[in-house]
């Protein structure tokens, strides 16, 4: 019997659509607008397609149209992890594993559907004997490999709130992250081995305690690479070791559909990170739209065999969140954790190609920067094994230039596989999805997004708040979706989250990037509108790089910019006014990346160092940082500032003459 023909999970969808709810679409543009303006009959589509179910009847659908405050699925009960272990069974029956780990020494770390489960639900079992309760947190301080996976499912199936930092965070902003939710338990790693480096987290783990009082328990994921012994810890493997009837028999709990899943951070340009609290029904409901999109499928179904999804990010990325949404759909996840460059001093741009050859990857993903870095690199992707598995090329965290795209193409086309597929997206921490994203059935133009999110009424506004066609604007949403926040933790009033989003145009989602919708309905993406670093698909707010810099006492004031556009890099310059007698010698331009490599992270480490007079202020003394972003990317000063505005326009002169001898 011949294998029945290759259908993309979109028109496996729209197959459903039409059998089970009688509706034809001309093509997707018809399908996508119905999903935004029946916003009900879409959103039942989902999940019913998806086979979400509750023990309680709901009233409906969007119960509350508004933003911010959109009320979903009123009184339904679900739990994320459902969806996950309903694949064990026929997962594992075809032999397809539920994790692939492989870390920078060439150790590797296989995972079977039955165990994934095992120890989840055996360490669930220990976050309730250690009193976690249903909306308690959890902090995890773990890096990109199983645990961190076996933990976060862990968390969902009991109902704790699960916030994740990367070790490769400096002290300080990992606690200005955790101490604003105070987690009841912490879940760390004693040590990381990255960049061809082993180190010690083990007193980071420490100074974590020290400021985390609300934490009663910590369990350690122990490791050959700490110095320093964390006293008073339980052990992460003991935890995950039980396998009685007590595991066999346990089931998740349901839980409502806006109770919290995870916080995420997502830094603005004053103040503290904010803590980003989304829902779990929202969360998993999205997904399946993104996964959709993605074209990812059961690693065991026909149409969908041998699915092996690797999508290259640290913990500290929403992508690791999608990564792990790769269970929801029961493909195998393969995690690479390491460095994609190799080891520091010896750059090697072929380690994820080769990782994703040895073992059979379908579905390769990164940020951008990735695949411009390897562009730069010239490598030769005929050299990195046999990549003839891999049928899917995602990217994000930066528009990806055509230039790349093509490349990438081309590399494929020469080792047997022509027209690769990318999946190019752009979304948000903010919202755990994408606005823009792609469709295997649509034409694929280099540079570009093929289409607007099913569910996401994603618009193009200018400065008068007019949607416009083929022309670059702010990126909105005009109606609401599951995956918004549910509110930023400790933000009572919801006055940050509605300063976030919904200042510029009132009731209306602004996300701070610039786009064009074109007139076939496909997206580009011009970079941040806003002042939020985004650097290598890693976001983080200018005040968390103020507080380093600024620490020195040299340093008198500061500002930051991240110029990342449409085909260019990110490229971060840090402007310091210096104290009298100081200057910008090699010593301080040390003490200067140091402080943020220590404190945040070597992404955020400047690409040059500028001496300025003073920084551009407004009258109530916040820092321009959009305008000048502006006129550092090439646009008139006098239509993006007002000098009456400032309270020292005698400086911006100086910054228009620097930007315009930095472009020459």
């Amino acid at each position: 019997m011949s294998k029945a023909p290759f259908r993309p999970q979109i028109a496996l969808y729209r197959d459903w659509l039409k059998s089970e709810r009688g509706l034809e679409f001309a093509d997707y543009e018809a399908l996508r607008s119905w999903s935004v303006t029946d916003v009900d009959g879409f959103w039942q589509s989902i999940w019913d397609y998806s086979g979400m179910q509750s023990p309680t009847l709901y009233e409906g659908v969007l119960c509350t149209d508004k933003m911010p405050g959109g009320e979903w699925f009123k009184g339904a009960h679900v739990n994320l992890t459902d969806h996950v272990f309903k694949h064990v069974d026929a997962a594992h029956a075809a032999g397809q594993p539920a994790i692939i780990c492989e870390n920078e020494l060439g150790e590797v770390t296989e995972v079977s559907w039955p165990e994934l489960r095992r120890k989840a639900v055996s360490l669930a079992l220990k976050l309730k004997d250690l009193g976690v309760e249903p909306g308690d947190r959890v902090a995890a301080y773990l890096p990109n490999g199983p645990e961190t996976m076996i933990a976060f499912l862990a968390c969902a199936s009991v109902g704790a709130v699960w916030s994740l930092c990367a070790p490769d965070m400096g002290v300080r902003a990992v606690i200005d992250r955790f101490a604003q939710i105070e987690p009841k338990v912490l879940i760390a790693a004693d040590g990381v081995h990255y960049a061809g480096k082993a180190m010690d987290r083990g007193q980071t783990v420490i100074d974590l305690l020290a400021e985390l009082p609300s934490v009663q328990a910590t369990l350690l994921v122990q490791t050959p690479y700490a110095t320093v012994s964390v006293p008073s810890c339980e052990s992460f493997e003991d935890a995950v070791a039980r396998d009685d009837d007590g595991v066999a028999g346990f089931e998740p709990v349901k839980l409502p559909f806006d109770h919290p899943i995870w916080i995420l951070y997502s830094s603005g340009t004053t103040g503290k990170p904010k803590p980003i609290v989304q829902g779990l029904g929202g969360t998993l409901i999205t997904s399946f739209v993104n996964l959709m999109h993605m074209d990812l499928g059961p690693s065991y179904a026909e149409n969908s065999l041998n699915e092996r999804f690797h999508w290259f990010t640290s913990t500290g990325w929403v992508m690791w969140n999608v990564q792990f949404s790769g269970l929801i759909a029961g493909s195998t996840i393969c995690l690479f954790n390491g460095a994609p460059s190799g080891p520091k001093g010896a750059t090697d741009w072929t380690t994820l190609w080769r990782f994703a050859a040895r073992h059979k990857v379908t579905f390769f993903g990164s940020g951008a920067a990735f695949y411009v870095s390897c562009e730069k690199d010239g490598i030769d992707l005929s050299t990195c094994g046999d990549l003839s598995s891999v049928r899917a090329l995602g990217s994000t965290g930066s528009p990806l230039p055509e230039s790349t795209q093509i490349w990438g193409t081309d590399q494929f086309a020469a080792i047997g596989t022509p027209d690769i597929w990318w999946c190019n997206i752009s979304g948000g921490t903010d919202l755990g999805g994408c606005f823009c994203t792609g469709n295997r059935e649509l034409p694929l133009v280099p540079g570009q997004m093929q289409c607007r999110q099913l569910g996401m009424a994603v618009e193009a506004w200018n400065d008068d708040g007019q949607p416009v066609s083929d022309q670059v604007g702010e990126l909105v949403c005009v109606r609401p979706s599951p995956g918004m926040p549910l509110r930023f933790w400790g933000d009572d009033d919801g006055e940050r989250y509605r300063a976030s989003y919904f200042e510029k145009y009132p009731g209306i989602w602004c996300h701070g990037d610039w786009l064009k919708i074109q007139p076939d309905g496909s997206c580009i993406i011009y970079g941040r509108s806003d002042s939020t670093i985004n650097r290598h698909g890693v976001r983080m707010g200018t005040s968390e790089i103020y507080s380093a810099v600024e620490a020195l006492p040299d340093v008198v004031d500061s500002l930051v910019l991240d110029l990342e556009y449409l085909g260019q890099e990110s490229r971060l310059l840090l402007f310091v006014v210096l104290r009298d007698g100081s200057d910008l010698g090699d010593d301080l331009k040390s003490a200067i990346n140091a402080n943020i490599r220590s404190n945040l992270s070597p992404r955020f480490v400047p690409d040059e160092i500028i001496v300025a007079p003073e920084v551009p202020r407004t009258l109530s003394g916040k820092k321009q940082e959009v305008p000048l972003k502006k006129i550092f990317l090439g646009q008139d000063a006098s239509k993006v500032l007002t000098r009456d505005a400032m309270a020292n326009p005698h400086v911006l002169d100086w910054y228009v003459d620097t930007a315009r001898r930095m472009s020459e």
